[in-house]
């Protein structure tokens, strides 16, 4: 399949830049190779240092935005945990039910699809909730 040069302007996926391309040609290192693990070891360290934790346990998901929101919730809520959701979009949408399946207690906050969140509103949707979800880029509406 000869598939000529696209531009992507889409929130994903998007353009991968030639220094990526070429480095996808080069020989897969294993999950157990020392160079792997090093590289590895250093991602989890900036991860750390972004997220200011010294959790051990601290490592990167790969998978789609929704995989990391889940396992972002999956980690955080439990059964009978009030849970805020902003929903303004198709991924607010999603929180929703991904905290609904964990047993939370789904507050929905929300604002037309498209339109932004009112802090305010978030804030003083309940008054002791376990987790505050937001969506921080809304691409099913450009929010």
């Amino acid at each position: 399949m000869a598939i000529g040069e696209r531009i992507l302007m889409g929130p994903g996926p998007a353009n991968v830049y030639p220094e990526v391309t070429a480095a996808l040609g080069r020989p897969v290192l294993g999950h157990l190779d020392p160079e792997f693990l090093s590289l590895l070891e250093e991602t989890c360290d900036r991860l750390r240092a972004v997220f200011r934790t010294s959790n051990r346990l601290t490592f990167p998901v790969s998978g789609t935005g929704s995989a990391g929101m889940e396992a972002a919730l999956v980690n955080t809520v439990s059964s009978g945990d009030v849970v805020v959701v902003g929903v303004n979009g198709l991924f607010g949408e999603r929180m929703c039910e991904i905290a609904g399946r964990l047993g939370a207690q789904v507050v929905k906050v929300e604002a037309p699809w498209g339109e932004p969140l009112d802090p305010a509103a978030v804030l003083s949707a309940h008054p002791a909730p376990s987790v505050i979800a937001l969506v921080h880029a809304e691409t099913s509406t450009g929010v």
